[in-house]
């Protein structure tokens, strides 16, 4: 795997590259020599925080961890992406999709683990007037939830909007075709 390290208000040590580099290397089984991980390393405040990305063929694995020493947010962000990567691997063999990035051992591979399977227990429907983004953020506030899905008034396509973490701030997501 080939790795890009970088950092934002925290200079990457060798020892941190190397700590990375040992942590995420455990994922190489995984994926082919050629596949790029993407990892931003952070400090705000008390918190050190990792993101990893590792671009695959037609999907991202992605993945963030804080805590207040970096060695741990990167055991805890390489958990999550191997957790990530095996339900991922479950749904390449029942889609039988493409599976260019990951290595064919990996995807031949049977593990008793694999057991989770996505279960959807609960369905809601509801009717959707055309809205503007921001009177979607005021709806969102008002129910008290982290994001709301809406009809946007402008294009007439629906639309989520979502809060950001820390800075209070408002996401908007809108499809492309």
């Amino acid at each position: 795997m080939r790795y890009t390290i970088t950092g934002r208000n925290i200079e990457v040590s060798p020892g941190l590259r190397e700590a990375i580099q040992d942590k995420l290397g455990k994922l190489e089984c995984f994926f082919t020599p050629e596949t790029e991980v993407i990892v931003t390393l952070s400090v705000q405040k008390e918190m050190q925080k990792i993101e990893v990305t590792i671009p695959v063929k037609g999907s991202i694995i992605r993945a963030e961890e804080s805590s207040t020493d970096m060695y741990v947010s990167i055991d805890l962000v390489e958990e999550v992406i191997e957790r990530q990567i095996r339900r991922y691997r479950k749904k390449l063999i029942d889609k039988k999709q493409s599976a260019q990035s990951f290595s064919q051992l990996f995807l031949e591979e049977t593990e008793e683990s694999d057991n989770e399977e996505i279960k959807i227990v609960k369905t809601k429907r509801f009717g959707m007037k055309p809205m503007f983004p921001e009177d979607a953020c005021v709806e969102m506030e008002l129910l008290g939830h982290n994001f709301y899905m809406f009809q946007n008034a402008e294009t007439d396509q629906v639309n989520v909007v979502y809060k950001r973490k820390g800075n209070n701030t408002y996401g908007l997501i809108e499809p492309e075709f």
